[in-house]
């Protein structure tokens, strides 16, 4: 597999960051990748979580929820005696 890299500046922050790290340019490039993807994952999965929670908090109030008594469950489940 090929990465062509098309700008002067991308070679340049890749190379000083291999240089920096005494990585080579393969493996600096690979890690700077992944580190970048991993704190993406993370912003995408607090941004999930965050509306997540609005949803809940905005759909709180409208539906009892209250525990289910024991008759409830009972006459839920077609078991009443």
């Amino acid at each position: 597999m090929a990465l062509s890299i098309k700008t002067e500046e991308a070679d340049r922050l890749a190379r000083e960051l291999a240089a920096l790290t005494g990585e080579t340019l393969t493996d600096a490039v690979t890690n700077a990748l992944r580190e970048r993807l991993a704190r993406e994952r993370d912003v995408q999965r607090a941004e999930y979580v965050e509306r997540l929670m609005a949803f809940a908090e905005s759909v709180a109030t409208k539906y009892d929820r209250r525990p289910v008594t024991k008759a409830e469950w009972d006459w839920a489940s077609g078991d009443e005696d």
